[in-house]
C-alpha cells in the first residue's frame, strides 16, 4: 500500500483544502476544481466534515471519476481523486 500511496502523491497536481466547510460545500468545491483539471490528473481533497466519508465516494461513483485512495489522519479525511472524464 505504501508504494501505491507514493505513486498517488507523485501524480497529485492540486490540493483542495475543504477543512471547516460543511455539507454540501466540500462537494461543491470538489466539482468546481475537477472541472478545471485535465483527464488523468489527481486531486488531493482534505476535509474534516464527517459526511465527506460517504459523500466523496458517492460523488466519484456518480460522476465516473476514480477515488484512488482515502485515509483519515488527525481528524481530517484525505481523498485522492483521479479525473477520468
Amino acid at each position: 500500500m505504501q508504494n501505491r500511496y507514493m505513486v498517488i502523491i507523485m501524480d497529485k497536481k492540486e490540493t483542495l483544502d475543504a477543512k471547516g466547510l460543511m455539507c454540501p460545500m466540500p462537494i461543491v468545491k470538489l466539482a468546481k476544481k475537477m472541472k478545471e483539471m485535465k483527464v488523468g490528473e489527481v486531486l488531493e481533497l482534505i476535509a474534516d466534515d464527517v459526511g465527506s466519508k460517504e459523500d466523496v465516494p458517492a460523488w466519484c461513483k456518480r460522476t465516473g471519476n476514480e477515488l484512488v485512495s482515502q485515509k483519515e489522519e488527525g481528524g481530517a479525511f484525505f481523498f485522492y481523486i483521479k479525473k477520468v472524464q
